[in-house]
C-alpha cells in the first residue's frame, strides 16, 4: 500500500523521509502560495493568505483563506490546501510554505499546525518566519491519530463504515 492510499489516521514507519531541505523546491512553493493568495476571499480582514505544499508523490497542492461574515466559519489557507490534497488523490505533505499579501512567510496558526500534522510525511519541513523548521519543532508533543489508535476508539478517516469524520 502506498502512502497515497493510506487514510490520514495511519502512519507508515517504512514511509520515506522528507528529502534534505536543499533538495526541496522552496522557491516554487512560495510562488504557488503567492498565486493561491491572489484568489483569497478576504472582504472583512483584507489579509489574504496563500499556502502551498509538496506531496510525497511530487505534486504541489495549494490553498487560500476564505472569510465568512460570521468570522468563525472562515477557512484558513491550510484548510483549503488539505481539501485540495484530498480531492486530488490524497497523500502526505513533505514541505510547506505559507505567505501573506506581500509574499512574506507566515507561521501557520495553532489550529492549522494541527491540521498539517495530521497529513504530514515523516520529517515534514515548513518554511517559517524563523527559517525552515520541522513539523515537530512547530508543534512539539502533538496530539495525533496515533493517540486515538492507542485507545481502540478511532474511527476518524474510516470510510468503510460510512463514517467520514
Amino acid at each position: 500500500m502506498s502512502a497515497r492510499d493510506e487514510s490520514p489516521t495511519t502512519t507508515d514507519a517504512t514511509a520515506p523521509m522528507t528529502p534534505p531541505e536543499a533538495d526541496l523546491p522552496w522557491e516554487e512553493l512560495a510562488e504557488a502560495a503567492t498565486a493561491a493568495m491572489r484568489n483569497a476571499y478576504v472582504p472583512y480582514s483584507s489579509f489574504p493568505v496563500g499556502a502551498a505544499a509538496l506531496t510525497d508523490d511530487g505534486r504541489i497542492v495549494s490553498g487560500c483563506n476564505v472569510e465568512n461574515a460570521s468570522y468563525g466559519l472562515t477557512l484558513c489557507a491550510e484548510c483549503s490546501l488539505v481539501s485540495q490534497l484530498q480531492m486530488t488523490g490524497g497523500g502526505r505533505l513533505v514541505a510547506f510554505s505559507c505567505v501573506d499579501g506581500n509574499g512574506n512567510a507566515l507561521m501557520p496558526c495553532g489550529r492549522c499546525r494541527q491540521l498539517l500534522y495530521e497529513f504530514r510525511a515523516p520529517g515534514m519541513l515548513l518554511m517559517t518566519v524563523s527559517g525552515i523548521k520541522t513539523m515537530d519543532e512547530v508543534l512539539p508533543d502533538a496530539f495525533g491519530p496515533q493517540h486515538l489508535a492507542d485507545t481502540g476508539t478511532s474511527s476518524a478517516g474510516n470510510t468503510e463504515s460510512g463514517n467520514t469524520t
